[in-house]
């Protein structure tokens, strides 16, 4: 899309245990550095299992004293990428009501629900709303346009910024800082997630504990975080000479209806929203040059992607990257994480490895990349988040001079 409502990333901002910058993110990836540690989800030490939290995290020069006490360490998360994003981009260069915020949010404030159970104080049922961290960003930066919070489990941050895409698309919008946040690094969470079966709870290498498409993976390893992209009319930043990181050109999204953990076991939701966010961006999956994977680490999570992306690209095997090896998994983060890292893979020019994979299941028949990041050519690069719930969501982004 190249008209008037054409959609640019001018503005990345990351707050992660993989990194606290994109350029800290990136260098991890493509150093295969795992964020994965042996963390204790409890006071007590009770829980103790691999996460990869967010390391010596202070929003002191974000928040006062008083605004933090007010806002959930997830939202904390939040408004620092968001700024961080924001001062990316330069500012936003529009009337406050031609500004929107879009946040995905899968837990919201879990931690603060946990910890004021029993003895709520007067900020407790503001501080465990979902919409939380996109007031607080709207508020910081004056946005009186549109401000949404969407919360479909993994794939929250995902359809976050695509449905700002749609936001500009549709002229509603000029500007949208949109992300995705959460911090479940609670031991409720973790307890539920290990007794499901879905989560790893036990390893040798608590850094290799997250594993996608490995052969002898155990399941996804919990994390949490902020990430943030300043999206923008592609002819508004051109004009005030912004850096425009990359292009935003397809976005889809669809829903299993088949099971509410478990997706359809040959992708066929995932399938179709890889086709229709191809078919939004104008291209086709032969023009794709990389594939970036949701890639869980839990069997059937992966099993049926693998399936999903071998439908959709045919013998073609394309380059596949799943982070989540090296950022554990964010939940409502995830999908705006991996968009901020897919726009780097687009600026860069490379798909960064897989780390610690041993040996691939030979079920999952992909072109892993893995070892050292791979050189990849200009064109259409695809994010793909598919949740619990059976909420898919699908971003395609390409050069700034598409």
């Amino acid at each position: 899309m190249t008209g008037p409502h054409a959609v640019a990333v001018t503005g990345l901002g990351v707050r992660c245990g993989a990194g606290a910058t994109p350029e800290e993110l990136w260098e991890s990836l493509v150093r295969c550095r795992s964020a994965s540690t042996l963390h204790a989800f409890d006071d007590e030490g009770t829980v103790v299992h691999p996460a990869c939290p967010m390391p010596r995290f202070d929003p002191a020069g974000y928040l006062t004293v008083k605004e933090m006490r007010r806002a959930d360490r997830s939202v904390q998360l939040a408004l620092c990428a968001a700024a961080d994003a924001v001062e990316d981009a330069g500012g936003l260069h529009v009337p406050s009501r031609r500004r929107a915020v879009v946040t995905g949010t899968g837990y919201g404030g879990v931690i603060s629900q946990e910890s004021g159970i029993g003895h709520p104080d007067v900020l407790y049922a503001p501080r465990l709303m979902h919409n939380a961290g996109a007031y607080w960003i709207s508020d910081r930066f004056g946005v009186t346009g549109p401000s949404l919070t969407i919360s479909t489990a993994c794939a929250s941050g995902t359809h976050a910024v695509g449905e700002a895409m749609q936001m500009i698309r549709a002229g509603s919008a000029d500007v949208v800082v949109a992300g995705g946040h959460d911090s479940p690094l609670t031991a409720t969470t973790a307890l539920a997630f290990g007794r499901a079966g879905a989560m790893v709870t036990e390893c040798e290498d608590p850094a290799a504990a997250s594993r996608p498409f490995d052969a002898g993976r155990q399941g996804f390893v919990l994390a949490e975080g902020a990430a943030f992209l300043v999206l923008e009319r592609l002819d508004l930043a051109r004009a005030r000479g912004a850096r425009i990181h990359a292009t935003l050109t397809g976005y889809g999204r669809t829903s299993d209806a088949h099971h509410l953990t478990a997706p359809h076991p040959d992708g066929l939701g995932a399938v179709a929203c890889m086709e229709l966010a191809l078919a939004d961006a104008g291209t086709t999956a032969d023009a794709v040059t990389h594939v970036n994977a949701h890639g869980t680490g839990t069997e059937l999570n992966d099993l049926a992607e693998a399936r999903a992306i071998a439908t959709v690209f045919g013998s073609r095997k394309v380059p596949v990257t799943a982070p989540k090896a090296v950022t554990g998994h964010g939940l409502g983060l995830a999908g705006a994480l991996e968009a901020v890292i897919t726009v780097m893979s687009v600026r860069e020019g490379l798909a960064p490895p897989t780390a610690h994979l041993t040996r691939l299941d030979p079920r999952c028949e992909l072109d892993l990349v893995t070892g050292e990041p791979r050189k990849i050519p200009d064109g259409p690069v695809i994010s793909n988040s598919f949740a619990f719930g059976g909420h898919n969501a699908c971003v395609v982004l390409d050069s700034p001079h598409v």
